[in-house]
């Protein structure tokens, strides 16, 4: 199944400067990009993986209580 997308003549245009070949479709460019940025990096995705263990610890803060600190440095 296909679908048509509406971009504007510049974002068309640099679509067409990342096509690695005439033939290449849209499509084949678009998911290229896609795939970069899904792709996590190390150093990231370590972070994430910290900030994960620290949810399931319990190592949280309530958003309130964040709020009243951050007032009180101001």
């Amino acid at each position: 199944m296909y679908t048509t997308i509406k971009v504007s003549r510049e974002v068309k245009e640099i679509l067409d400067s990342m096509k690695l070949s005439r033939s290449e479709s849209y499509e084949d460019v678009i998911l290229d990009l896609l795939e970069d940025h899904l792709e996590l990096n190390p150093r990231f995705r370590r972070s994430l993986e910290q900030a994960e263990k620290e949810i399931a610890e319990g190592k949280t803060v309530e958003l309130a209580e964040l709020l009243a600190e951050l007032e009180g440095n101001e």
